[in-house]
């Protein structure tokens, strides 16, 4: 079940749609199921090692051939562009309409458009990974906004950062920007964040808030109006508040410690007081995991699983 609250949806957890319900065996053979929860941890491992590789190549490598005169780019160069079809980056004063979008693979001709910002550790080419099983997944047109990496330490630093909206965050920016045009041209937008860009996410509709408020005079109630027309997805985000206006649906992995214990918490949370959703949020919890807590966090295999589309999903129909 899924309820529609403002600080906090509670939903009971589900079994996962992608694992076997428990039965009698599993459930008189703890072990076994430990066993099995090890073992689909470690099928992950090599996944996660090439993945490790190519943020250490994509923001250590090519920094160093850039240094000594390649022309290797290295992946904070494309900080803030916008993300196209086969990886193409582009300026983020680029019109969206003017954007080549990843496509459905069974449906090139898809008419809705995601505006998609990746998580930490996420090269570009990882992104443009997530954008098409976003885009299979959604049947909807993707593109993104790229949240680049320069290393574990130096992206969780910005984490901290972005959580206190303080210091420069090229994403941000740009998704504000691209927000605030759309809205100002009467079109609506819909938004999809996962880990810290779901952090992103919230941190660009507070200053698409504020420049509502400041630079065009609305009252607090016509901001809240003219954001209506933002949806907004998250997927194991690491923010804990989110402005009045949008629609929203996020979605928490009970198992993924990333939003558990830095965004809006897991169905048990004594701090759920603390952590506003936005109004009229749709919170859907769910537990699907093993014992490798990175394949908890994963958008692919963890979270786009349960994705419903964006209506039933606000009807709070998950099954």
């Amino acid at each position: 079940m899924s309820t529609i609250d403002r600080n906090r949806g509670l939903t009971t957890p589900a079994t996962p749609a992608a694992r076997q319900p428990a039965t009698a065996k599993t459930l008189s053979n703890p072990l076994g199921s430990i066993l099995d929860a090890a073992k689909d941890g470690l099928k992950d491992i090599p996944r996660f090692v090439k993945m490790g590789k190519d943020v250490f190549e994509a923001s250590t490598v090519k920094e160093l051939r850039r240094i000594f005169g390649s022309d290797a780019t290295p992946d904070r160069m494309t900080d803030g562009k916008f993300v196209g079809a086969q990886g193409q980056t582009f300026p983020p004063t680029t019109a969206l309409k003017d954007l080549p979008a990843v496509t459905p693979r069974n449906n090139p001709n898809a008419s809705e458009t995601l505006i998609y910002v990746n998580g930490i550790m996420t090269p570009l080419q990882g992104q443009l990974g997530e954008m098409q099983a976003l885009a299979d997944k959604s049947g909807a047109r993707v593109i993104g906004i790229h949240n680049a990496t320069q290393g574990l330490v130096t992206d969780l630093a910005q984490c901290v950062t972005d959580k206190l909206d303080k210091g420069k965050n090229p994403a941000v920016d740009t998704l504000a920007d691209t927000v605030y045009t759309e809205l100002k041209a009467g079109r609506d937008v819909h938004l999809v964040g996962y880990s810290q860009g779901g952090l992103i996410t919230a941190r660009a509709l507070g200053d698409v808030q504020r420049r509502l408020r400041i630079e065009d005079g609305l009252s607090a109630a016509d901001a809240e109006k003219a954001m209506s027309h933002i949806n907004v997805e998250t997927f194991g985000a690491a923010s804990t508040h989110y402005p009045d206006g949008p629609k929203y649906v996020h979605y928490v992995n009970n198992a993924d410690a990333v939003p558990t214990l830095t965004g809006l918490g897991g169905s048990f949370d004594p701090l759920a007081f603390a952590k506003d959703a936005g109004k009229g949020a749709v919170v859907r919890r769910f537990t699907d995991g093993n014992l490798n807590l990175i394949s908890n966090h994963m958008l692919d295999t963890a979270y786009l699983p349960h994705r419903v589309p964006f209506d039933q999903a606000r009807a709070g129909r998950f099954e």
